[in-house]
């Protein structure tokens, strides 16, 4: 097993909490009268799109991934540090109104969305600046779902599968043979401070004992490096990628699109879960996985058993 049990049900719970809120979220956003805000609602009436208008929108969303990828890794050679702080800080920032502004309308609010992305704000400045554990993981919650109903409004069922394969095919290669997800990863930990994904530092019980110690030795002080080293203090880091958690957030919004079945719908997010949960299982200590392949497949068998589920017992 790569982590303890105990990680590997926080691990499971947050994946699966930000499935069900990021369900909650594309459902209320693929209605007529809901329109996701802040200019990201731009696509044509579900009847005017066709075939060419999913295609075209998976190439274009292919390559500016492409795109993404080449410009983070000039930032990051070039140590632009506060530039990609401030592109995260804007992504979050908007992610997070979109499924806020959920929220503020059922309350009421006037001007909703400029409530949702105040609070959005807020809670990214939190984030980025004032982090910790609690804040960190908590507004992951909240980033997905909001992102995966821009996607899911762009996809059909079958773009979504051909995307789907394209990522898993791209996760191999950059987990297994260049290391570029490390290298990403290692970067937005030690440099950004900002990882994207969830993000859980444990250590053993002995380890927990010396760093009780060298508290109470360094008392309000930070505990030097040094100490550290002599201590051979090594915390452990449990990691879900971001992209490991959205992708099955929008399969399963667009498989809520196209058969309108909710009990499909988290059928599709049941086999990814049991998906991770057998990567988790299986996976062995500080090695590196690709997630996606895992996922991809439990995504694949949900697909299949909720369509089955449908068809032949009308769910």
């Amino acid at each position: 097993m790569k982590h303890t049990i105990k990680i590997t049900i926080i691990l499971l719970a947050m994946f699966i909490v930000t499935q069900l809120i990021g369900l909650y979220v594309v459902n209320y956003y693929l209605q007529e009268t809901s329109h996701i805000p802040y200019g990201f609602d731009t696509s044509p009436p579900e009847l005017e799109k066709d075939s060419n208008f999913y295609l075209q929108f998976l190439i274009s969303t292919i390559i500016s991934f492409i795109i993404a990828i080449v410009i983070v890794f000039f930032l990051m050679r070039i140590k632009s540090i506060w530039f990609m702080r401030a592109w995260f800080f804007v992504v979050i920032a908007l992610a997070i109104g979109i499924t806020l502004n959920i929220l503020t309308t059922k309350l009421g609010l006037i001007y909703p969305s400029l409530f949702a992305l105040l609070l959005g704000i807020v809670l990214t400045y939190l984030k980025v600046f004032k982090k910790n554990i609690i804040t960190h993981n908590l507004t992951e919650l909240l980033i997905y779902p909001g992102i995966a109903a821009i996607f899911v409004s762009m996809l059909n069922l079958w773009t979504t599968i051909a995307f789907l394969i394209i990522i898993s095919i791209y996760d191999i290669w950059a987990v297994w043979h260049s290391g570029i997800m490390q290298k990403m990863a290692k970067f937005q930990i030690n440099s950004l401070g900002i990882f994207g994904g969830f993000f859980i530092p444990y250590a053993s019980k002995k380890i927990k004992e010396k760093i009780q110690l060298l508290k109470l030795k360094y008392k309000e002080n930070q505990i030097p490096q040094s100490a550290i080293k002599k201590n051979k203090i090594k915390v452990s880091l449990a990691i879900l990628g971001g992209g490991d958690v959205i992708f099955p957030i929008i399969s399963a919004g667009v498989f809520f699109k196209t058969f309108h079945s909710l009990i499909g719908s988290l059928i599709v997010i049941l086999f990814a879960t049991l998906a991770l949960l057998y990567l988790f299982v299986f996976a062995k200590k500080k090695k590196f996985y690709p997630a996606m392949p895992y996922l991809t497949a439990g995504i694949f068998l949900g697909m299949l058993v909720g369509w089955l589920a449908i068809r032949f017992l009308g769910l």
